[in-house]
Formats: structure tokens, sequence, C-alpha cells
């Protein structure tokens, strides 16, 4: 015989499936990122030669996104809900600090992709703090800690 508290605690627990997808589909795309960036790095220079500058921000560019896809799957993997939603929100605001720079160099190729990007990664955060991401209380810890 189960008790349904616990049901539901472990139900609580889980993270949507929609929500697993979306961090699987945004790692992939950052790790691509990183890919890119070690591989074929004039790829980010629009086919330009690449300065030693340049070669530096590739390597930036690579360690950052690296770093950033080991730590989505991470917390995904040890179901790390509340750690899982602040990443993503974290990831969403360097999604629109993109936009707004491309926005300004008017390169409006890539606005919509990182639009759409940034938009269902807070989504996903908002599910998986339980409220929009906006409210103090989602960043606290909950009292159930």
């Amino acid at each position: 015989m189960t008790n349904p508290s616990v049901q539901s605690q472990t139900d609580d627990l889980k993270t949507p499936l929609w929500v697993s997808i979306v961090v699987i589909l945004g790692a992939l795309l950052t790790i691509t990122g990183a890919v890119i960036s070690k591989l074929d790095p004039t790829l980010l220079t629009n086919g330009s030669p690449m300065t030693e500058a340049a070669r530096v921000y590739a390597d930036y560019l690579f360690a950052r996104n690296l770093a950033l896809t080991v730590m989505l799957l991470f917390l995904l993997t040890v179901k790390a809900r509340q750690m899982l939603a602040g990443f993503m929100v974290l990831i969403a605001l360097i999604q629109l600090v993109d936009v707004a720079d491309d926005l300004a160099r008017r390169a409006f190729l890539l606005v919509p992709g990182l639009l759409v990007f940034a938009i269902v990664f807070l989504l996903g955060a908002w599910r998986l703090f339980g409220q929009a991401v906006w409210h103090v209380d989602a960043w606290r810890a909950s009292e159930e800690s």
C-alpha cells in the first residue's frame, strides 16, 4: 500500500518531460556553439580571417559553452530542480544580452531564435520554481528543505 502524501512529494520532485526536453535541446545548442568555436571559429566571423584576439574570444566561448552544457545536464540528471531553474534563468539572460547586442549591431538574423530560446528557458524555469522568476520567493530555499 502506498502513502498518497509520499506519492505527491515524489511527483513534485519530478522534472516535467517538456522541461527535460527543453534542457536537453538547449544543451545541444550550447555544445554546438562550443564545438564550432573550437573546430571552425571562422564560422563565428562570417568567414573573415581569424586574428589572435578573435581566437582568444573563440576559446572563451568554447569554455563558457562547455561549462554551461555540463552543468545543465548534471543538474537535470541529479534532479536539482531549484538549481536547474536558476541555471536556466542564467542561460536565458545570456541569450537576452546576445539579443540586445545583435540589435545594437543591426544583426537581426539570429534575434528570433535567441528570443525563442530565452523565452522557452524562462518558461521552464518558471515551471520548476513553481512561480514566476521575477518573484523573490522563487529564489529562496523552501522551508521544507
